[in-house]
């Protein structure tokens, strides 16, 4: 067994009084998977850079194995100075590629080889920048933030494709759902170093909680004064992060009912506004439709929005989300059926191309319009700095110019001034774009404990199951078909995901004469013994993994014995991959048998 790919030692790195990195380790062995995880402005991308050899650090070793092909995406790849996605795919191949990968990913990706670069939307640029890194087929692949402007039919295929990869991962992602389906390690990096849990990001959380918890706990003990904003930040964060029992029984509530009330996009029964009286019904839109050069974006939708409904909207890119939240908004005219609003509404809006800030405005100004010192959020009124802090600003920040903020900040800053204004409908278009983890759980609360609507669009998954009591999801042609739920809610009634239609425009429709699927009147003798007896298995071998993991953990082990390295990381690849088919099988059957009595 060779020995790790790619190792970081005490890596310190200083941008001018900031100290980064002070002493961050980083080790990736062949076929590891690894999430590289932190706040925005931790320096994630700065260490990844750095095992990327694109940028020395200030002190520290980096060391990777000899012949070893590395890969880099960025989180904005440039495509300048080519003349063809051809051009720019096939220069990042070596001598010996195989080209006839990378033109077999263009297609899969949906991408033309003709097309300028020039001309290429954000999510055709990713996509460009993927097939490059992805046709080399590297043995180690960094990759940051690979999800960015990429539709959900996109980032699934890219789940299978790195799930089915020889090549080693080190990914830095806010989405959580692709971080706990590819990662098999962990690596957090805060405050300048780094800490590895030997489980993927799906263990994370609750870890890193501990890890705080204790730490607070020390700190106390040995009566250190943490200032009060960097206590906020760190531990303030992941006492809101932990479940509400009560809003998250009160979300199930809600998505209950909107599954009573509502029946499939196109054949719901719709009722005047008037009838169900002054307030109740937020939207009521029947039979809308919008073309666009001979394309039709929007075609014979109805949809009934009621108060306290979390409407997501899930589609490819182009397929309609925005300009049906448009539509529906009355930001524009449909050409075809109606819409009316409910009465008394006062909407706040927070579109994808993230409406520009005065740089010199204060903080404190942007969130109260320059007057006073108080912020209207639902019925209550907060103060500034409070509101401020909620959303992981210091209290000094108050009065600093928006130009000094970051680009994660700004994000931060234009969502918390879309909820501070006066409003009961909240209008969101990609929402989540450039948060970190712990700001997407900010957001979350704030949605879970809002008195009013929402319309979102987002690509995000677990955002969706968090938030959502009822998906949207385009079909392409312009129809959409509403499920009652979050994403998970709407996979188990649609059947499958999004995937199909990251090769093509949309995926093929049921004709009338179409087969349906075969389902069983019951469950066999055997998968009901598989059923009752896998989550056992299950647990034995996570149980099993987790001791190997332990060993593996050891420093030392590959230098006293490297056999016993051979034969323990061979050992995990095969039960790791055993409890991934084991999970898989459980959840097939899980989900028929759901089907079979419901």
């Amino acid at each position: 067994m060779a020995p790790p790919l790619l190792l970081l030692g005490d890596i310190h790195v200083r941008f001018g009084a900031t100290q980064l990195l002070a002493g961050a380790d980083l080790q990736l062995g062949a076929q590891e998977r690894l999430a590289l995880v932190g706040r925005n402005g931790s320096g994630k991308s700065t260490l990844l850079r750095i095992a990327a050899g694109l940028i020395e650090a200030d002190r520290g070793s980096r060391f990777a194995q000899p012949g070893a092909t590395i890969r880099y995406l960025g989180q904005e790849p440039s495509l300048a100075g080519f003349s063809t996605v051809e051009d720019y795919v096939t220069d990042g191949l070596a001598p010996g590629d195989d080209v006839t990968r990378a033109f077999s990913l263009m297609g899969k990706l949906g991408l033309s080889t003709e097309q300028v670069p020039e001309q290429l939307s954000g999510g055709e640029a990713r996509r460009a920048a993927l097939v490059r890194v992805l046709a080399a087929d590297p043995d180690i692949l960094l990759l940051d933030e690979p999800t960015n402007h990429l539709d959900l039919a996109a980032i699934e295929w890219l789940e299978a494709h790195l799930r089915n990869c020889r090549s080693a991962l080190v990914l830095i992602s806010h989405d959580r759902r692709f971080l706990q389906t590819l990662s098999r390690a962990t690596l957090w990096l805060d405050r300048g170093t780094t800490r590895r849990l030997d489980q993927g990001f799906a263990a994370f959380e609750d870890w890193r909680d501990r890890v705080l918890e204790e730490e607070e706990l020390a700190q106390h003990k040995l009566t250190r004064k943490i200032a009060a904003e960097e206590h906020w930040m760190r531990y303030g964060v992941t006492a809101r992060r932990k479940r509400n029992v009560r809003r998250v029984a009160e979300l199930a509530s809600l998505r209950e009912s909107r599954r009573a009330a509502v029946q499939a996009v196109g054949s719901v029964r719709l009722e005047a506004v008037e009838a169900s009286g002054s307030g109740s019904v937020i939207v009521d839109a029947r039979h809308l439709s919008k073309t666009y050069d001979g394309r039709s974006v929007v075609k014979d939708v109805s949809l009934r929005i009621l108060r306290r409904d979390r409407i997501g909207i899930i589609g490819r890119n182009g397929s309609g989300k925005t300009t049906l939240i448009r539509l529906l908004t009355k930001q524009i005219t449909a050409d075809g059926g109606e819409v009316r609003l409910g009465t008394s509404l006062a909407m706040a809006v927070l579109d994808q191309t993230r409406q520009d800030l005065d740089p010199n405005a204060s903080l404190a100004d942007v969130l109260t319009g320059g007057h006073g010192e108080h912020v209207a959020v639902g019925d209550q009124m907060r103060h500034v700095i409070s509101y401020m802090q909620d959303f992981l600003f210091a209290p000094e920040q108050a009065r600093q110019p928006v130009r000094v903020l970051s680009g994660g900040e700004r994000a931060r800053l234009l969502i918390a001034r879309a909820l501070a204004r006066p409003s009961n409908f909240l209008v969101l278009d990609e929402p989540t774009n450039d948060l970190d983890l712990e700001t997407l759980d900010l957001l979350e609360d704030m949605l879970a404990s809002y008195p009013g609507t929402v319309l979102v669009v987002s690509h995000d998954r677990d955002f969706l199951d968090r938030v959502a009591t009822a998906t949207l999801v385009a079909e392409g042609d312009g129809r959409f078909t509403e499920y009652a739920g979050g994403y998970s809610d709407m996979l188990v009634q649609r059947g499958y995901g999004l995937s199909a239609t990251a090769e093509s425009p949309a995926r093929p429709q049921k004709s009338a004469a179409s087969k349906p699927r075969s389902v069983p009147a019951r469950l066999s003798f055997k998968d009901k013994h598989a059923l009752a007896t896998l989550p056992d298995r299950i647990a034995n071998l996570e149980r099993e993994i987790a001791a190997l993991q332990d060993e593996l953990a050891d420093g030392g082990l590959y230098a006293r014995d490297s056999q016993r390295f051979s034969v323990a990381s061979t050992a995990l690849a095969s039960l790791e991959a055993e409890r991934d088919a084991a999970e898989e099988r459980w959840l097939e059957l899980e989900l028929l048998r759901e089907e079979l009595e419901g």
